[in-house]
């Protein structure tokens, strides 16, 4: 270990060590999971950003997170932060052979199914099901992309564009009709598996689905804002205005007319 890290891991125990700080000392694994998933955010959205200070001190806002939750679970003799890092250094050499033991792996996808397959033969249970594997806590645009992913790899898959669309266009039609028919429980139902499947269709672009929904969204706000922006310029403001001229703003303020 280096000298700065050893130096974190000192410094957070004394932090949790009677007369540290009060929080610190409060703290559980499971209180501590919201802000592991905050900073974790705040980690893609600057490595999206390309701003390198600012994921510089969120990689290290979550690099302490990780040494505080493995504190608190060698507190409580569940393991030690060495046995953690061994176990992941051991686990890399595992699923890596073609680096580490011999065998062949021309590129990335053939990486990936290399990967599985070690994962598959370390956590191989007979009772488990395939996909039992995902977390359930996963963002849900992200679990369902793991887990069309994963479905990919033992050939669950369509070949074809035109299949993914043509499902897309399934689904959509489906959530019109239960629509016209008033029935909430389908029109849930329905509105969730075109979700899944326009997922599927940006997995088949090779493309991230929570990265292009956050990416839309990021859109939308920023052309609301030049929106508010315009209803202020007018001497108005955001909700004395109706839809009709809410709308008309909102259609100049895009470019070339796209939406």
């Amino acid at each position: 270990m280096s000298e700065a890290f050893d130096r974190l891991r000192e410094l957070v125990a004394q932090l949790r060590a009677p007369g540290g700080c009060p929080w610190d000392r409060e703290q559980t694994n499971q209180s501590l999971v919201p802000k592991l998933l905050e900073e974790a955010y705040e980690v893609a959205s600057a490595a999206t950003a390309k701003d390198d200070g600012n994921l510089r001190e969120e990689l290290g806002d979550v690099l302490l997170l990780v040494v505080m939750h493995a504190q608190i679970a060698a507190e409580r003799g569940a393991f030690e932060i060495d046995e953690m890092t061994n176990e992941i250094t051991e686990k890399l050499i595992r699923r890596h052979p073609h680096v580490f033991a011999g065998r062949a792996a021309h590129d990335a996808p053939e990486v990936i199914k290399l990967w599985e397959k070690v994962k598959r033969r370390e956590k191989f249970d007979q009772n488990a099901h395939y996909l039992s594997g995902v977390a359930s806590a996963l963002p849900a645009l992200m679990r369902a992309q793991k887990i069309q992913e994963k479905a990919a790899q033992v050939n669950f898959d369509w070949l074809e564009i035109a299949d993914v669309v043509a499902k897309v266009d399934e689904e959509l039609a489906e959530t019109k009709a239960a629509t016209q028919a008033r029935d909430a429980d389908h029109v849930a139902e329905e509105i969730g598996d075109l979700l899944f499947a326009v997922v599927n269709l940006a997995r088949k672009h090779k493309l991230d689905a929570e990265t292009l929904l956050q990416s839309a969204t990021d859109k939308f706000v920023r052309r609301f804002a030049g929106v508010e922006d315009e209803v202020r310029a007018q001497g108005k403001q955001l909700g004395d205005v109706g839809l009709e001229e809410l709308d008309a703003i909102w259609n100049a303020q895009k470019p070339g007319g796209r939406s």
